[in-house]
């Protein structure tokens, strides 16, 4: 771990008192870079959104407890990086299971520690907390029925007419407003919300994952991505951990562990998360 200096090297007639003052300088500084109780990290996420992070029942060498709900546990993409930011940090991760839009909230009133639960800075969140470079980057799409009307459309202006659902509290609920003359329903709390008004008609097109579409069309076979020559604007979504603001000496230990990670063990972890997702 990273300790502060308070002071630099002592003259040589450095008193007791001088040496005392030194002393409690870094014990507070090393006080300073500890992430709550500098035990346990608590991880705050939906565990409903994999491959980014799910729940399951039995303990693996890739999960960690949920610690609000008894017997189980969570895994994925952003558990993974948040067991090696526990490892460099000296801390046990354990998840906290909260709705997506409540985690800055949590993060602020001392609930859980740290975001890492598929989430992306942008200037609102930005103002509540402080946020880790990107650890995977991913970007929105849009999914359809293969016998839907929609299913050859090319241009936003080809989705006229369509109800198109996103997820609450994200991006990609807010793009959909960039499509001219269509139904923006009101958004499903959670991915397999959104995902199940679209398999049960009640949506004609959802915005989804970029990264995750192949275990998608897997699952759901009668399901199709449009190949979009309109794209969203600012729809390029970093994955970012966000801890509360004011820990800048934190924040600078949890950048050095993401950017250290390669860009092939990224890959390959996330491919990992894909295979191990629930279907």
């Amino acid at each position: 771990m990273v300790v502060l200096s308070g002071c630099g090297p002592a003259a040589q007639d450095a008193t007791t008192d001088d040496s005392s003052d030194a002393s409690a300088d870094a014990d507070a500084s090393t006080e300073a870079a500890t992430l709550g109780d500098g035990t346990t990290l608590r991880v705050g996420m939906e565990a409903a959104y994999a491959p980014y992070n799910w729940q399951v029942s039995e303990a693996s060498e890739y999960t960690i407890p949920i610690e609000n709900v008894s017997g189980a546990y969570a895994d994925g993409y952003d558990v993974q990086v948040a067991k090696m930011i526990a490892e460099a940090l000296g801390m046990e991760p354990v998840a906290v299971k909260l709705d997506f839009a409540g985690l800055i909230d949590a993060l602020n009133n001392g609930q859980i520690d740290i975001v890492c639960a598929g989430m992306s800075v942008d200037p609102d969140r930005a103002q509540s907390a402080d946020f880790s470079d990107s650890y995977i980057d991913d970007d929105i799409v849009m999914i359809t029925t293969q016998d839907s009307p929609y299913a050859g459309a090319t241009t936003f202006a080809d989705l006229s007419g369509a109800s198109v659902m996103g997820q609450a509290a994200t991006m990609y609920d807010t793009v959909i407003d960039q499509i001219p003359d269509i139904n923006h329903m009101t958004p499903g709390e959670t991915v397999p919300i959104v995902v199940e008004s679209l398999a049960s008609g009640t949506s004609d097109v959802i915005t989804y994952s970029m990264l995750s579409v192949p275990k998608l069309l897997e699952t759901y076979p009668n399901f199709v991505e449009l190949e979009m020559e309109d794209k969203f604007e600012g729809s390029v979504m970093p994955d970012n951990a966000a801890i509360a603001k004011g820990q800048d000496a934190i924040l600078e230990q949890i950048n050095e562990v993401i950017n250290a990670i390669p860009e092939d063990e990224r890959q390959q972890m996330w491919n990992d998360c894909m295979d191990r997702q629930p279907a």
